[in-house]
């Protein structure tokens, strides 16, 4: 049976202090980032002679890490490689991807709108992707909204990444965050077990890289667009609050 993750328990001192934080997802979440990467996945196919991958059929391929793009690019080829050799084009697809990392990679629309909201009314923000922490950060800095964020974590940032609930757990920690008022942003079913494991409310994202609808994976709310994740967000508060305080009374 698998013992359920360890969460931080403040006092009700140390609680006040710590901001509602809101934690991203990277590619797919916060931004368009298919083109470039499947740009530099293109290259690195074509340094073995395979065959290159169109962005419309590699959009849903994006989402898991760097290794698990190029992975999937070796198996559309029917490509068998060492996990030597799969360290080597990985080393080489890192160096062209982050010397190309924002030529066509934009924040989806919304988004900068969406933060200065939040920001504004008192939350905090952070990043937990399974992209590496030195390229997120390089990312979100070519974007110009690095500083914006208490925490950037990547797959490499911790012993553990998603779907890992202890990688958003450590991500919260290192913003500063309160797990009892944190809500993760994502694309992926990678994204909602992440937060499901660890017992945070989850919003998805509909225009992300994932092949089912993000429906199926039953996220606590759904948006099309950044316009709707105030009122989701609320939505999630409310409800958070709600249940608070139906197990305070059914314990009183």
């Amino acid at each position: 049976m698998t013992r359920p993750l360890e969460r931080p328990n403040p006092s009700a001192m140390q609680q006040k202090t710590h901001p509602p934080l809101l934690i991203f997802d990277l590619d797919g979440t916060l931004a368009d980032t298919a083109a470039d990467l499947v740009a530099s996945l293109n290259v690195t196919l074509a340094s073995e002679g395979l065959k290159s991958t169109a962005l419309q059929d590699a959009r849903a391929m994006v989402g898991g890490g760097a290794r698990a793009l190029i992975e999937r690019g070796l198996a559309a080829n029917r490509f068998a490689a060492s996990e030597a050799k799969i360290d080597a084009l990985l080393a080489d697809f890192l160096a062209h991807y982050e010397a190309h990392i924002a030529e066509r990679t934009v924040l989806f629309p919304g988004v900068i709108d969406a933060l200065d909201r939040f920001e504004a009314a008192g939350f905090g923000f952070a990043v937990c992707t399974n992209k590496v922490e030195h390229a997120s950060k390089l990312l979100l800095r070519a974007l110009g909204v690095e500083t914006r964020f208490r925490a950037i974590c990547g797959k490499d940032s911790f012993e553990v990444f998603k779907p890992n609930g202890e990688a958003l757990l450590k991500t919260i920690a290192r913003a500063g965050g309160d797990p009892d008022r944190a809500f993760m942003i994502g694309d992926s079913k990678i994204d909602i077990e992440a937060a499901r494991n660890a017992g945070v409310p989850v919003v998805a994202v509909d225009f992300g890289y994932t092949k089912e609808p993000i429906e199926s994976f039953e996220p606590d709310r759904v948006i099309g667009h950044y316009d709707e994740l105030w009122d989701a967000v609320h939505a999630l508060r409310f409800a958070t609050r709600q249940s608070g305080l139906t197990r305070k009374s059914a314990h009183s």
